[in-house]
């Protein structure tokens, strides 16, 4: 399957400790790397990766990592990388005709947890989203994480950061068709900043968007110097 990654913001949080979030090196390895390989390791079979910020950086070290692992990996750059990552989601699914795999450059996580979202089979143009439903998992930054509120089948009937009631967590990985960017680009006509969980709230008011529970398995938004530190620790 696809793997679309979306690896084209600024990543303010991380500035002091590398000029690119992509190629933020953790336990030696740049963060983009880590992506790739465990996405492969789950299940994806090919990359298109979006870039924008440092994009003559990043795309050169993703050629030199298509090489070196066999990989094919193929960069899109967004129109605008300040534009709210809706937008960036849009760039990559250009290359996509199909159901794909749809990941963010800083979140590390289990490789089982793509194997199981994708096993999990979703029909039609549903979206599905890993979630993680310990509320308590001292690795989330509360003030930082996008929130989700389910409903009893695990469908998502709201989803943004700070929510004042929720049951899980976004993780980041999803699977989804073209369709979402049509939920986007949908969402930015009627007056939206181009978001894409303004797609996904999109997406779940045609009842198009869903869960899978990962678990207990780990993963990491590497968005500022505490998960940056969190993350060498667990891969050092």
């Amino acid at each position: 399957m696809k793997c679309l990654i979306i690896a084209a913001g600024f990543g303010s949080r991380l500035r002091e400790v590398s000029d690119s979030k992509p190629l933020t090196p953790i336990a030696g390895v740049p963060l983009i790397e880590h992506i790739v390989r465990r996405s492969a390791a789950g299940g994806a079979t090919s990359f298109v990766v979006v870039t924008g910020h440092e994009a003559d950086a990043v795309e050169a070290f993703v050629a030199g990592l298509s090489e070196r692992t066999g990989l094919p990996i193929e960069c899109v750059r967004t129109a605008d990388w300040s534009l709210p990552n809706g937008y960036s989601v849009m760039s990559g699914i250009a290359r996509a005709n199909e159901r794909f795999i749809l990941l963010m450059s800083d979140h590390i996580f289990d490789p089982a947890i793509l194997a199981g979202l994708i096993a999990s089979a979703p029909q039609g143009d549903e979206l599905r989203l890993a979630v993680d439903r310990r509320l308590d998992n001292p690795a989330v930054d509360l003030e930082d994480v996008t929130c989700v509120a389910t409903d009893a089948e695990g469908r998502i009937v709201r989803i943004g950061k700070l929510l004042e009631t929720y049951d899980c967590f976004d993780t980041g990985i999803f699977t989804a068709t073209p369709a979402l960017g049509e939920a986007i680009a949908a969402s930015i006509a009627a007056g939206g900043k181009g978001s894409l969980s303004e797609g996904v709230k999109a997406l779940a008011e045609r009842g198009l968007a869903s869960t899978f529970d990962a678990a207990d398995l780990w993963w990491l938004d590497v968005d500022d110097r505490k998960a940056y530190d969190m993350a060498e620790a667990a891969l050092s």
